[in-house]
C-alpha cells in the first residue's frame, strides 16, 4: 500500500542540509506539508520541496532555547492549524577531543543541541500532535548512541541518551496515540562528516573500513527509513532505536 501523507504536517529541524533536508523532500514526495527548521535557511531546499506540489514554510530556530522551540511549534500551528509528524535531527558533532581535554564549553554546547534540544521539541510538539488523535515523532540519535567512538565525548553520551530519552517518552505516549522512536544512522556523507574528516583521503578510508558494507551511507537512505517510521506501515512500532548502517553496529 503506497503511504501518502496529504492533509498531514512534518516539522523537520536541521531541514536545510543533509540528512534533514532529504527528509523533507521525502516527506514532501508522499505530500506532506513541510517545515523546515534549522538555524539558516537553504533557498534550494525550499524550491526543491515546492517543486513536489507542497506547501513549505521555513523557520529560523535555535532548537537549544526554549523561546525558538516554542515560537517553531506556535508559528507553524499558526500557519497550517496542525501538526501529525516531527523529525528532531538538528544536531552538531561537536569538537573532536579525548574527554581529558573536552573543554565544558563544547560539553554544554553538544548537550544543549543534541540533547536539550530534542527534549524541548519534544515538549512543545507532543501537545499539538495530541490534538490530531495521533502522529509520529522521530529523534536523530546515530550509530554512536548505540556504541563508542574515540574523541567525540560529548557527541556519544548525548547521542546516547538520546536513545533513552526517546524510550521513556514511548512509554509515555504509547497509550496516547503518539509513537516514539529514534532513528540511529551509521556513517553517512554529509557535511557534518567532511568536517571531521576534515577531507583528508586516510580519514575517509579509515571511516569508510569501519563500515562493513564498504561505503558511506547515502542522506537519502536516512530519510526512506524516517517516514516509513512515521507511516501507518509501522504502526506497531514505538520506543525503537533504529540502526541504518551497513553493518558497524553488528561489529
Amino acid at each position: 500500500m503506497e503511504t501518502t501523507f496529504k492533509s498531514k504536517v512534518a516539522i523537520v529541524t536541521g531541514g536545510s542540509s543533509g540528512i534533514g533536508k532529504a527528509t523533507a523532500l521525502a516527506f514532501a514526495k508522499k505530500g506532506a506539508t513541510i517545515v523546515v527548521v534549522d538555524w539558516k535557511e537553504n533557498e534550494e531546499t525550499i524550491d526543491l520541496i515546492k517543486k513536489c506540489g507542497v506547501e513549505v514554510l521555513f523557520i529560523k530556530c535555535d532548537v537549544s532555547k526554549s523561546a525558538d522551540v516554542k515560537a517553531m511549534v506556535e508559528k507553524t500551528i499558526a500557519t497550517f492549524g496542525r501538526l501529525d509528524f516531527a523529525f528532531n535531527n538538528a544536531g552538531t558533532e561537536g569538537a573532536m577531543a579525548p574527554t581529558q581535554d573536552c573543554t565544558e564549553e563544547n560539553w554544554d554546547k553538544t548537550i544543549s543541541i543534541n540533547l536539550k534540544g530534542i527534549w524541548l521539541c519534544m515538549k512543545y510538539e507532543i501537545p499539538e500532535i495530541l490534538k490530531q488523535g495521533k502522529g509520529a515523532i522521530v529523534n536523530c540519535s546515530s550509530v554512536a548512541g548505540l556504541v563508542g567512538f574515540e574523541g567525540l565525548p560529548a557527541y556519544v553520551a548525548s547521542k546516547h541518551a538520546v536513545v533513552g530519552l526517546t524510550k521513556s517518552t514511548a512509554l509515555e505516549c504509547a497509550k496516547l496515540g503518539i509513537r516514539v522512536n529514534a532513528v540511529c544512522p551509521g556513517i553517512i556523507q554529509t557535511s557534518m562528516m567532511e568536517r571531521i574528516t576534515g577531507g583528508s583521503k586516510e580519514a575517509v578510508e579509515q571511516f569508510t573500513a569501519q563500515e562493513p558494507i564498504g561505503r558511506y551511507g547515502k542522506p537519502d537512505e536516512i530519510a526512506h527509513a524516517v517516514v516509513w517510521m512515521c507511516s501507518d506501515e509501522a504502526s506497531f512500532i514505538t520506543g525503537h532505536a533504529m540502526a541504518v548502517d551497513g553493518g558497524l553496529t553488528a561489529h
